[in-house]
């Protein structure tokens, strides 16, 4: 991208529409992830499972994306390939009609690791998309990108309770047709993408990069700090993915569609926080995003396994606002830390936070085996508080200068 002194950025204007339709994208890939634990309850009838198994389908998903994506992003910041979002959907499609005749417990993890691969796929190279249309407000760009996520994960069980619920499982082959959508869309970027490569490669000579005179061991500890904080959030929001249904079910007997309304304000909460943490981290600083984000969310987490209904309902919304702006900030921290490396920094956040999703949902799932729904939310109430560590990271904003 053409540069200038200051941000090598700037010399572009933000393109919104491609931010847009990345954001759509990702709002697809997303909506069509989040079926499968949309009908863990469908799925723990129709197969007898166990809540250990249940943790196992999402750890098989999570740990796939999870161990392939850093290798996917590092590949692709030397050889970009605008195409392999495409590929990355059909997995994902894939995947999910493999789920919806899927007639065993095996036949399952195998489902899901194919939408696990899609996954892997399609976040390192749509990361590096929504960096590229940024023009500099890299905040604003990672949290439009997020927002589709996020909103994609709200949906996506609202569409569960209201089709897959009622009708069973070889109702989740219906959904093909939105990865269809997908496909077409992520078709229109990848000729943007191409276009802008070539104009990149073009302007080569001019492009410069971002530095911050932190140390070798300076970034290593700040790396491991940030996923340190990527723990705490996944591992946390795992028990709301997997088991927060299950929860309510338990505790106030309502029934499975009534739980499904339940995550879905949840969700809808994390899209609209992710909308704020990017803007008021350019602004701001994304130390402080991340700092509250985390660390702020702790009161609300260590009251909700304690309330009534309406009042887990409340506070699971706070949790999903507050908690949902630390991601964007924490991943274009990292991208500052590791300027030049945005596929290998995507791949390895986005990787890390679904391994840490698939571990906490399947160790979360043994534990609720062994005592009750209710002890896990009252045991992952403390993650949040792993938050003060934040205060140990450097502020970029002040030591960023360029070469």
């Amino acid at each position: 991208m053409d540069t200038i002194k200051a941000n090598p950025d700037i010399v572009k204007k933000t393109t919104y529409s491609i931010l847009f339709i990345i954001s759509f994208s990702h709002l697809i890939n997303d909506l069509l992830q989040a079926l499968v634990p949309s009908i863990y309850p469908l799925l723990k009838e129709n197969f007898n499972l166990s809540f250990t198994q249940i943790g196992i389908i999402t750890l098989t998903y999570q740990m796939v994306a999870s161990i392939l994506q850093p290798f996917i992003g590092m590949y692709t910041d030397k050889n970009s390939k605008p195409y392999s979002l495409i590929i990355g959907m059909c997995f994902t499609m894939i995947g999910l009609f493999l789920v919806s005749i899927a007639s065993s417990f095996t036949y399952l993890l195998l489902s899901v690791s194919l939408i696990g691969i899609g996954s892997s796929i399609f976040h390192p190279e749509s990361s590096r998309v929504a960096h590229l249309a940024s023009g500099g407000k890299r905040g604003l760009a990672q949290s439009i990108f997020q927002l589709g996520g996020n909103a994609g994960s709200a949906i996506g069980p609202l569409l569960a309770a209201f089709i897959v619920i009622p009708h069973g499982q070889n109702y989740v082959a219906w959904f093909c047709i939105i990865a269809l959508v997908g496909i077409f869309a992520l078709y229109k970027i990848a000729i943007w993408y191409t276009a802008h490569l070539s104009e990149r490669n073009a302007n080569k000579a001019s492009h410069q990069i971002e530095t911050h005179h932190l140390s070798k061991n300076r970034v290593i500890g700040s790396l491991i700090i940030l996923l340190v904080l990527i723990f705490s959030k996944y591992f946390y929001m795992s028990s709301i993915t997997s088991y927060y249904t299950f929860f309510l079910i338990d505790k106030f007997h309502i029934s499975i569609q009534q739980s499904q309304v339940y995550l879905f304000l949840f969700s809808g909460a994390v899209a609209a926080g992710t909308l704020i943490g990017g803007p008021i981290g350019d602004r701001y600083g994304r130390k402080y995003v991340i700092w509250v984000s985390i660390l702020g969310v702790a009161p609300f987490t260590l009251m909700l396994p304690y309330v009534s209904l309406f009042w887990v309902g409340t506070l699971s919304v706070i949790i999903g606002l507050i908690l949902s702006s630390a991601f964007s900030a924490i991943l274009v921290y990292a991208t500052e830390l590791m300027p030049g490396k945005v596929g290998l920094v995507a791949g390895l956040f986005f990787g890390f936070a679904f391994g840490m999703g698939g571990l906490g949902s399947a160790i979360l799932g043994k534990i609720a085996d062994a005592t009750s729904i209710e002890y896990v939310f009252k045991i992952c109430a403390f993650l949040p508080l792993i938050g003060i560590i934040t205060g140990f990271l450097p502020n970029l904003e002040k030591r960023k200068k360029v070469e």
